[in-house]
C-alpha cells in the first residue's frame, strides 16, 4: 500500500499529540508545550517534551524524536501501517486501499472487531454467572484474582453447543461464522454451532488492543487444552504474538522482552510484576513473530518450559532465528529447572526467583553448542566429525556474513578446545596448540602434525594443486587472515613445492611476530630463495577465488579463505571417519555401519560442494 506524502500531512494535521501521547505519558502542562518524564529511558526529572502546534515530541536527554506516527512505531512498536490505520481512525480518515481484494478485505474486517467484543462481553458474564463456578474455582487455584481476569479480559465458554450463537444472533450468523465463534460444517443443511465449549476464555488482542481471536483452555480432561481460533480476516496465528498490546509498552520501560510458551505463562509473569512477556499462540516461532519481537527488543529472552518438549521448543526458536541473525537481531534464552513453567518458578520463589534466573540469558551461540554437543557422546572420530559437520551446517544458515563468520570462529575454537587430550580423555584435537621451536636455519618450525587418522588422511589425500595454490596466494594478498589459523595452515599438506615453500616462509615470518600487509609479504616473498617460487604461484590469479583476486573485496575474500581452510581441515575429518566405517563395514556388514558409511558419504559430498561453491563466489 502507498500512502501519498500529501495524505499523511492530512492525517497528521487532524491529529493533536499529546491526545496520542497522553494515554500511556503522563504529561503536565507547560506553556505552550507539555513535559514529562520520558518513555523511551529511566529518569526522574522531565526532559521529554510534547509540541502539538508543531506536531513533534523530543527528549533533551536520550533524543527521542517525532511525530504521532513515530510514537506509535517506537513508544508502542506497531508496523508503520498500524500506526496509521490507528491515527486514521481517531482523525475520522479511510486509508487508502492499495487494490480491489485490499479493500474488500479492509470492509469485510470493519464489524468484525465489534463481535470480537460483543463475545468477549458475554464470556466475561458467562464467568461472573450460574454456569462459571468451576471456572473461577479453576482461576483461583491458579492464583488468578479478579483483577488479573479484568485486566486480560478472561472469560468462560459454558460447555453447549448454541448458547453464544443465541446470545449474539443480532449480529449476524455470518459474522459470527467469519470470526471463528460459530463452525459451519460443510455438509449442506447442518447448522453452525459454537466452537468454544466449555473452556476458559481468553482474549488474543492486535497491538492496537482490538480483540482479534480467543485462545480456549479446557475445564477437566480433554483434547485439545488449549483451543485457538482459526484464522480469521482478522487473525493470522503465524503473524500474533499474544499480549503485543501490553508487552510492548512495559518492554520499553523494562528494556527487554521476554517470549514464553503460552497465556498462562505471560499471565502468571504479569501477576509477579513483569508485564513485558508474549507467546507465540500455542505455536512455534515464526519468522514474523520473530521480526515483530525485534521491533521491540534487539535480543528477546526465550523463557520455555523445563520439560523436554520447553528445551525442543527452544532450540526450533535459535534454528528459526539463525537466517536472520543481525548486528541488531538475536535471541537470549534461560534454563528453567527441570519440569517447572514460569507459574511454578513464581510460586516457590516469588518474583525474585523468576528475575535470578532471567539475570542471566544465555545467547544464541551458546545454546546451540550446548544442544549440539549434549546431543550424544563425542568419544570416537565420527561422532567428533558429525558435531563440526553440524555445527558448519548452522553457520551456513546465516544470511549476515560478518554474524556467520563470528559464529564460525567461535564454534571452531571452542571445538578445538574440546577435543583436547586435558580436555576430553580419548579425544584428540587435529591440530593442538603446541611449542613452536627455531630450527637449525634459525626459521620457526611447526612441530608434527599428530598422528591421528584424521591427520594421516588429509596427509596421504593432499590438497590438488590448484587449491593448494589458490590458498597460498590468498594469505599472500590478505596476510592478516593468517594469524586466525596459523597452526592449522602450517599442517596443511602442500605437496606442489613452490606452493609448501611460499606457505612455509609466511608462517616463518608470523611466527617471528612481525605484522606485515599485503605489499610486505609480497616483497619479502619475490625478493628472497622464494622469488621463483612466487613467479610460479603468483602466475594462477586467474583461479575462481575472491582471495586471489587483487580487487575482491577485502571482507568477503578473508571470509572465503578462512572458510576455505576451514572446511578441506572437516572435509580430511569425515575423510578418515569414511575410511574407518568403510574397514568395519568389510569386517562385518551391519545396518548401523552401512548407515553410518552412507552418512558420512553424503556430508563428503556437501564439503565437495562448498569448496567448489567457494570457486565460484568470485
Amino acid at each position: 500500500m502507498s500512502l501519498s506524502p500529501q495524505w499523511l500531512d492530512e492525517l497528521r494535521a487532524r491529529i493533536t499529540l499529546s491526545a496520542v501521547i497522553a494515554p500511556s505519558v503522563k504529561l503536565i502542562k507547560a506553556g505552550r508545550e507539555y513535559k514529562a518524564c520520558c518513555p523511551f529511558h529511566s529518569e526522574k526529572t522531565p526532559s521529554f517534551t510534547v509540541n502539538d502546534e508543531k506536531g513533534f515530541y523530543h527528549c533533551f536527554g536520550c533524543g527521542a524524536h517525532g511525530d504521532a506516527i513515530r510514537f506509535l512505531t517506537d513508544a508502542r512498536g506497531l508496523p508503520f501501517m498500524d500506526a496509521v490505520k490507528e491515527l486514521a481512525g481517531k482523525a475520522g480518515m479511510d486509508v487508502p486501499a492499495a487494490d480491489p481484494r485490499s479493500r474488500e478485505r479492509q470492509e469485510r474486517s470493519a464489524g468484525l472487531h465489534d463481535v470480537m467484543a460483543a463475545a468477549q462481553t458475554w464470556f466475561t458474564e458467562q464467568l461472573n454467572g450460574v454456569d462459571g463456578g468451576e471456572a473461577r474455582a479453576y482461576l483461583a487455584r491458579r492464583g488468578i484474582d479478579a483483577a488479573v481476569i479484568k485486566r486480560f479480559g478472561i472469560g468462560f465458554a459454558p460447555d453447549a453447543r448454541g448458547k453464544l450463537k443465541a446470545a449474539l444472533k443480532d449480529l449476524g450468523e455470518e459474522k459470527l461464522v467469519d470470526t471463528g465463534m460459530l463452525i459451519q460444517p460443510e455438509e449442506p443443511k447442518k447448522e453452525s454451532y459454537d466452537r468454544f465449549r466449555g473452556r476458559i476464555m481468553i482474549p488474543i488482542r492486535d497491538q492496537r488492543g482490538r480483540i482479534i481471536a480467543f485462545g480456549g483452555r479446557i475445564l477437566g480432561s480433554g483434547e485439545p487444552k488449549y483451543l485457538n481460533s482459526p484464522d480469521t480476516v482478522l487473525f493470522d496465528k503465524g503473524r500474533t504474538l499474544y499480549n503485543i498490546d501490553r508487552a510492548g509498552p512495559a518492554s520499553r520501560q523494562a528494556k527487554r522482552l521476554i517470549v514464553v510458551e503460552g497465556y498462562m505463562d505471560v499471565i502468571a509473569l504479569d501477576r509477579a510484576g513483569i508485564a513485558e512477556a508474549v507467546a507465540p499462540n500455542g505455536t512455534a516461532v515464526t519468522e514474523d513473530q520473530l521480526q515483530r519481537m525485534w521491533r521491540l527488543d534487539r535480543a528477546p529472552i526465550c523463557c520455555f518450559d523445563g520439560d523436554a518438549a520447553g528445551q525442543k521448543a527452544a532450540v526450533r526458536a535459535a534454528l528459526r532465528a539463525l537466517p536472520h541473525l543481525g548486528p541488531d537481531h538475536t535471541l537470549r534464552f534461560v534454563a528453567l529447572p527441570a519440569g517447572q513453567d514460569p507459574d511454578d518458578v513464581i510460586r516457590e520463589g516469588n518474583r525474585e526467583a523468576m528475575e535470578a534466573i532471567l539475570d542471566k540469558p544465555e545467547p544464541l551461540v551458546e545454546r546451540l553448542w550446548r544442544h549440539e554437543v549434549e546431543a550424544g557422546a563425542l568419544d570416537t572420530p565420527e561422532a567428533r566429525a558429525g558435531l563440526k559437520q553440524r555445527l558448519m551446517d548452522h553457520t551456513q544458515a546465516i544470511a549476515d556474513p560478518t554474524v556467520r563468520q563470528l559464529y564460525r570462529e567461535e564454534w571452531s575454537r571452542k571445538f578445538n578446545e574440546l577435543v583436547r587430550p586435558e580436555q576430553q580423555q580419548g579425544a584428540r584435537s587435529l591440530y593442538p596448540r603446541r611449542e613452536w621451536k627455531k630450527g637449525k636455519n634459525g626459521r620457526f618450525q611447526p612441530p608434527q602434525p599428530p598422528t591421528s587418522a584424521a591427520a594421516r588422511a588429509i596427509g596421504v589425500g593432499g590438497i590438488d594443486h590448484s587449491t593448494a595454490r589458490a590458498l597460498v596466494l590468498g594469505h599472500a594478498l590478505y596476510p592478516d587472515a593468517i594469524g586466525d589459523h596459523v597452526e592449522t595452515f602450517a599442517h596443511l599438506p602442500i605437496a606442489d613445492r613452490a606452493a609448501a615453500s611460499l606457505r612455509d616462509r609466511m608462517v616463518d615470518l608470523i611466527m617471528s611476530g612481525q605484522t606485515l600487509d599485503r605489499e610486505g609479504i609480497v616483497t619479502i616473498l619475490a625478493g628472497e630463495d622464494t622469488a621463483a617460487a612466487w613467479r610460479d604461484v603468483s602466475k594462477g590469479g586467474d583461479i575462481g577465488f575472491t582471495f586471489t583476486k587483487i580487487r575482491s573485496d577485502p571482507e568477503l575474500a578473508r571470509r572465503d579463505l578462512g572458510l576455505a581452510v576451514e572446511t578441506l581441515v572437516a572435509k580430511a575429518e569425515i575423510e578418515a571417519a569414511l575410511a574407518d566405517a568403510t574397514k568395519r563395514l568389510q569386517q562385518e556388514f551391519t545396518e548401523t555401519a552401512f548407515a553410518e558409511q552412507q552418512r558420512l558419504k553424503a556430508a563428503q559430498a556437501r564439503y565437495n560442494d562448498r569448496l567448489a561453491s567457494l570457486a565460484g563466489n568470485e
